[in-house]
């Protein structure tokens, strides 16, 4: 049985760069097999953990639409696409990423969304933990990309905005029934959060990440964050408090 964590979040607030840091926490303490599922269409969690995918879904939906003569006789076009987007997961050591990527022709992300809604349902028996990086904002959450997550972190910053935004996509998540066994709480990129700034907030606080100026200058170089150092004050800080969301 999977255990699935969820991160969403306003843009800007570091929700990529924490689905990596998971992934890699994870990974690095053998708690089981991992995929990393990048769910949102500018696919940056990819590159975060080092691997640039040589396909997407939106990609493979994109090809087939072009050249449905490719799909071969006897199969049909839902399990031919079921069988390339199992293909384009890319293996790394200690965890794999499929990423969902955009479609380049017209169209809605809609499809997209339910392809990776379904391939998810059936990758999930075959890891431990599966850690999603949503879109920004609350659009995912509409589409209902995730249906349901032992863990829904919520990333924010230290601000009445980032709250708000907090607020707002909790709310949203109880009103469309999405089932999280626990929905917690991640301040980025600042210290200690007031307990008063949290009154009525209805999520469970797990701690703030500090401002880590390492991951400034992994951003700026191109690496990934597989290159941070050990010491890092952001993969210190949560370790400590990580157990609250993968267990």
């Amino acid at each position: 049985m999977s255990y699935t964590i969820a991160i969403a979040g306003k843009g800007g607030t570091g929700k990529t760069t924490v689905a990596a840091l998971l992934v890699r926490l994870i990974s690095e303490q053998k708690l089981g097999s991992v995929l990393a599922v990048d769910a949102d269409p500018n696919s940056n969690l990819g590159e975060a953990l080092g691997l640039v995918p040589r396909e997407t879904i939106g990609s493979i939906l994109d090809r087939i639409a072009a050249h449905p003569d490719k799909i071969p006789s006897g199969m049909s076009k839902d399990r031919f696409i079921e069988y390339e987007v199992q293909s384009a997961v890319e293996e790394s050591d200690g965890f794999d990423v499929l990423t969902m990527g955009r479609p380049e022709g017209p169209g809605c992300y809609c499809y997209v969304n339910n392809v990776l809604r379904n391939c998810l349902g059936k990758l999930m028996r075959d890891y431990d933990y599966i850690i999603i990086d949503n879109e920004a904002g609350l659009e995912h959450l509409s589409r209902r990309t995730t249906r349901s997550a032992d863990a829904l972190v919520v990333i924010c910053d230290a601000t009445s905005a980032g709250l708000r935004a907090a607020h707002r996509i909790n709310e949203l998540v109880k009103e469309l029934n999405i089932k999280a066994v626990k929905r917690l709480l991640l301040v980025n990129r600042s210290g200690a959060l007031e307990k008063e700034k949290l009154f009525g907030l209805d999520l469970q606080y797990i701690g703030s990440l500090p401002e880590d100026t390492r991951i400034q200058e992994i951003s700026l170089n191109g690496a990934s964050l597989t290159d941070l150092s050990n010491d890092a004050v952001s993969l210190v800080t949560l370790r400590e408090i990580g157990e609250k969301v993968w267990k």
